[in-house]
């Protein structure tokens, strides 16, 4: 004859009114013993609440938002049979890990003490091999916890921790700092304390991906998949949007993973650690690809209920410019060095041969005197001169100096590169100047004429500022922001002069060049356009 059985919150370590987070069950479901019913969260974890008996799901009597404490009602239960849980055995008190045993026992086990020595390998790491080991966590005489992590990985894509299957005292660390090592590697032996009585504290409190009974009775030789409670404190981020438990968000955090980047296999889409050490795997196991920095997208916002918009596609050069400054700003560590060139003799000079440059055909700047400045600078700093090359384990100088000059057009930025600066004189750098921008105006430029640059200057003196953040035009190492010049009161001799000032900004790539190279090379820069003559030395 079939009975409703009341089904209320067991104990649950003290705690009271902790928060129904999750309901896993609704009314006419079919449920066996200890499937998962509700979760609920407290200050210190997240736990599920599993059925004492099987049957079917008659009536639920709470909902996520409530609070509950222990003897609440959760729902009724119509079943054949009286409870088939002993009621003694309740959630686990406390939610903290513990240790698991290789097959999770029955209810009815006699609880036994088994201290078996076991060595522990590298489980699988998605088919990487030769992976180094950054960091080893532990050392003999050490006791550690199931799930403690034993050492820390590092692949071409990321890196992950190694955690122990098992409980126990570390008898030895076969691997060290520096080794590679593969799947099946040695990793630790560990005298482990396998007991049944841990597996009857743990079965209760339910597996994150609430497996079947066959799955849970598979001999563990990899890190256990039953997720249990975590005594860490975590911010839980609301169900409907990921759905995880605190142990899973540690595990998260500890290898720098983003929980809405994993598609979770368990109950409700719920995200279990196994489908976090199969993520780690994937990106372990992927060839390095540009631009996969896991970055979160824009947000989609209707503009038009603020007021009148307008929207207009981004042409071909405007995309294409902002893909790849973007990527230099993620890829490259930019640092820029702030300093002033006294040009006021400098000017004075342009000024005089203006007349005469205008007769040969090209208007004489400021401009070809920093790019043939600059050119000398590179040969006297060479790595400034330079590019990493693709394992970014190389530094290869160029012998060669092309220096590129941001050209603003109506279309958007683009760099020609004026070729072998190093052998033209400033009227000839001035003259290419003038060709390559009215090439780029009238949009005339060839791939050829914006490739194979050592080094990029971007002028904003004609139109103002101070100063400014240029981004390194990658694979260079290094870019010249020059500003407005201005007339400032320079302590000269016991007194003050009005000297010509022009703004030097020069932003690096700090994996190359350090701070004082950037400085010394910034100022030798302003020595050389403080007097030219030195550019002949």
């Amino acid at each position: 004859m079939a009975n409703e059985t009341e089904v209320k919150v067991p104990d649950i370590g003290g705690a009271n009114q902790v928060d129904v987070i999750e309901i896993l069950v609704k009314a006419g479901d079919q449920i066996d013993v200890d499937t998962p019913l509700i979760t609920l969260e407290s200050d210190k974890a997240s736990m599920e609440i599993p059925s004492p008996l099987a049957g079917t799901v008659s009536k639920i009597s709470v909902k996520t938002g409530d609070k509950v404490s222990e003897g609440d009602l959760i729902l009724w239960v119509t079943s054949d049979k009286a409870a088939e849980a002993p009621k003694a055995e309740p959630v686990a008190e406390k939610p903290q890990a513990a240790p698991a045993a290789s097959e999770p026992a029955k209810t009815t086990a006699t609880a036994s003490n088994k201290a078996q020595t076991i060595e522990v390998a590298i489980p699988d790491i998605g088919g990487a091999t030769d992976v180094d080991v950054i960091d080893v966590l532990v050392k003999p005489g050490m006791v550690i916890e199931k799930d403690q992590a034993l050492a820390t990985l590092e692949g071409d894509k990321a890196t992950m921790d190694i955690p122990s299957p098992y409980a126990g005292t570390v008898k030895e660390v076969k691997i060290k700092l520096g080794d590679k090592v593969s799947q099946g590697t040695p990793l630790v032996v560990l005298d482990a304390e396998i007991t049944n009585e841990t597996a009857v504290e743990t079965t209760p409190v339910a597996p994150e991906a609430a497996p079947a009974k066959e799955e849970m009775n598979k001999p563990v030789d990899v890190p256990a998949k039953p997720e249990t409670p975590s005594s860490v404190s975590d911010n839980y981020a609301s169900s409907d949007i990921i759905s995880a438990g605190p142990a899973v968000r540690r595990l998260a955090r500890e290898l720098g993973v983003e929980l809405n980047l994993v598609k979770g296999s368990g109950r409700k889409t719920r995200i279990t650690k196994e489908d976090i050490q199969n993520y780690v795997k994937a990106r372990l196991s992927e060839k390095p690809v540009a631009g996969g920095f896991n970055l979160p997208s824009n947000p989609v916002i209707d503009f038009s209920k603020f007021g009148e918009i307008e929207a207009k596609p981004l042409n071909k050069i405007k995309k294409l410019t902002g893909m790849n400054v973007h990527r230099s700003w993620v890829t490259i560590p930019h640092v820029t060095q702030f300093d002033e060139a006294d040009i006021t003799d400098l000017e004075a000079f342009r000024k005089a041969e203006t007349e005469q440059a205008k007769n040969s055909g090209f208007k004489l700047t400021i401009l070809a005197f920093v790019c043939k400045a600059v050119s000398k600078a590179l040969q006297v700093y060479p790595q400034f001169n330079a590019s990493l090359d693709a394992t970014g384990e190389q530094l290869i100088y160029k012998k060669y100096f092309n220096i590129g000059i941001a050209v603003e057009t109506p279309n958007g930025l683009v760099v020609p590169v004026i070729k072998n600066t190093n052998q033209l004189t400033v009227g000839d750098i001035a003259l290419e100047m003038a060709r390559l921008s009215t090439k780029a105006r009238e949009k005339g430029l060839m791939p050829a004429d914006m490739s194979g640059g050592c080094f990029t200057i971007s002028s904003l003196g004609g139109i103002g500022g101070t100063a400014f953040t240029p981004i390194v035009n990658s694979p260079e190492v290094a870019i010249l922001g020059l500003s407005r010049s201005s007339i400032k009161p320079v302590y000269d001799h016991g007194e003050f002069k009005p000297r010509l000032m022009l703004p030097l900004s020069l932003s690096y790539d700090h994996r190359v060049i350090d701070g004082a190279e950037a400085a010394r090379f910034t100022r030798l820069i302003g020595d050389y356009l403080s007097d030219i003559r030195k550019v002949l030395l």
